[in-house]
């Protein structure tokens, strides 16, 4: 069962496909590696084996009838608590949401079933996708795999845990200012969030209306493509949604990148941040892999990602509070203790400010664009280190420790975090590729041929049994 959970989407649909493996044993072997782990990692907050196996069987009666839909067809996966499932509690994991149930699914999650895709379950998420951890919500905080005292990022930190530990074969989060990027880097896995527009937020909790994305957390970086096939698309009921085409997000995957014109944004982790001396080497090896593959690099200056943050936490906690003001003021209490305050910052924030940051913000945008325009994508950090422990995280580490993600929700550029190594505690480490708008293709391409010419994606945690790893 535990070399079926071990499986990429890819190599699972190809076994499926051609009738070497049954979805209804795929699933199963899922469910049963999620009762066995998840009491330990927390990844999921639900879970739905009935209907998972339901959906299973008749997507291996549509197999064997010939109606194979696709690469996702009968694939297990999960979905972040913050993403409507009709007559599925969506929550997001806060008490204020505790006993809701959606009559509609969101668009992304009726694009996962069209394809053929199995819903395990819903997975934990900081409160409505922002504050966090939190230790006094109804359902305790995701633990990454890799070592269980230590965060697994957020907010999609279910999503990471998850995906990491082979609990489901890929997952559906969200990102307002790194959440699909970071529990991906703190779990070793990928994490896309695609270009802002490209995929519907319709029936998705929201936590900051012009900064919120929605993408997929995998294993490989292929199967981040997998899932963006299915989900992306115009949606007319977003009013962010684009009018663009989706293009094969497979097309121009190879095995080298002759050609490639990439810029690499050193600053941001050298200056304006200090990453850690593991996280630079790893990188730097990172560097030298991808000028072996046939890749240009040159040095690209962007302005401080200090202002990137400045400018999109004004607008975060503005749009937060808005959206929670009624609740915070009637209901307070309902609130984990870090998300209310979290929230609450916003009420000190002036019409003015928010106005000086969305005018900033355009011009950030424009900078960006002028600097992108001379190199295929750009590179950086994804973090500055390793996921920290738990009892060593801020109050409030958005303010104590900028994130090098958030430029990119700000810009709305398309941006991949992958595995680029691991320190000597066996954490691992990530970088980021960043694209034109639109151009995620040109991001995935760049990701998996790196992917592919490094062995950190056979890495995996090795989970003994439930609370006892090997080191």
């Amino acid at each position: 069962m535990t070399n079926l959970c071990y499986l990429s989407i890819s190599e699972a649909a190809d076994l499926i496909v051609t009738k070497q493996l049954s979805p209804v044993e795929l699933t199963q072997a899922f469910l049963e590696r999620i009762q066995a782990l998840n009491d330990v990692l927390h990844a999921f907050i639900l879970v739905t084996p009935e209907q998972a196996l339901l959906m299973a069987q008749v997507a291996e009666s549509e197999i064997i009838a010939g109606n194979y839909r696709g690469a996702l067809h009968g694939i297990p996966i999960g979905i972040k608590d913050i993403f409507d499932t009709a007559g599925i509690r969506t929550t997001a994991q806060s008490r204020l949401f505790q006993e809701r149930v959606p009559n509609q699914d969101a668009k992304v999650v009726s694009c996962l079933y069209e394809a053929g895709a199995i819903l395990l379950g819903k997975m934990g998420t900081k409160e409505f996708a922002t504050g966090g951890p939190s230790f006094d919500l109804f359902y305790p905080p995701a633990r990454n795999p890799w070592h269980l005292e230590h965060s697994p990022g957020g907010s999609s930190s279910g999503a990471g845990a998850g995906v990491a530990a082979s609990l489901c074969m890929g997952a559906l989060g969200s990102d307002t200012g790194g959440s699909i990027r970071k529990p991906a880097a703190y779990c070793g896995v990928v994490g896309l969030k695609p270009t802002y527009g490209r995929v519907s937020r319709t029936g998705m909790i929201p936590l900051s209306q012009s900064l919120d994305h929605a993408g997929p957390i995998t294993w490989t970086v292929r199967d981040s493509a997998l899932i963006l096939q299915a989900i992306a698309g115009h949606d007319p009921k977003d009013s962010a949604s684009a009018k663009v085409s989706v293009p094969d997000f497979t097309a121009k995957f190879k095995d080298n990148l002759a050609g490639y014109k990439i810029g690499i944004i050193r600053h941001f982790y050298e200056d304006d941040g200090l990453a850690d001396k593991e996280v630079w080497a790893a990188l730097q090896r990172a560097y030298s892999t991808l000028l072996d593959l046939g890749a240009e690099l040159v040095d690209i200056e962007l302005p401080s990602f200090i202002e990137f943050q400045a400018c999109g936490m004004l607008i975060m906690l503005a749009e937060s509070f808005a959206l929670h003001e009624q609740n915070l003021r009637q209901q307070p209490e309902l609130y984990g203790e870090y998300n209310r305050y979290f929230l609450k910052l916003g009420a000190f924030i002036s019409s003015s400010d928010y106005l000086q940051a969305v005018r900033r913000r355009r011009e950030l945008c424009f900078v960006v664009e002028k600097a992108i325009a001379s190199v295929d994508v750009l590179i950086t950090a994804t973090e500055l280190r390793a996921a920290p422990k738990f009892t060593d995280l801020p109050q409030f580490p958005n303010f104590d420790s900028p994130d090098i993600t958030i430029p990119f929700n700000v810009t709305g550029l398309p941006a991949l975090a992958v595995c680029c190594g691991f320190n000597s505690s066996n954490l691992p480490l990530s970088m980021q590729i960043i694209g034109k708008p639109f151009d995620e293709s040109t991001v995935l391409a760049v990701g998996y041929t790196y992917e592919q010419a490094t062995p950190w994606h056979q890495h995996r945690p090795n989970l003994k049994k439930p609370g006892f790893y090997e080191q």
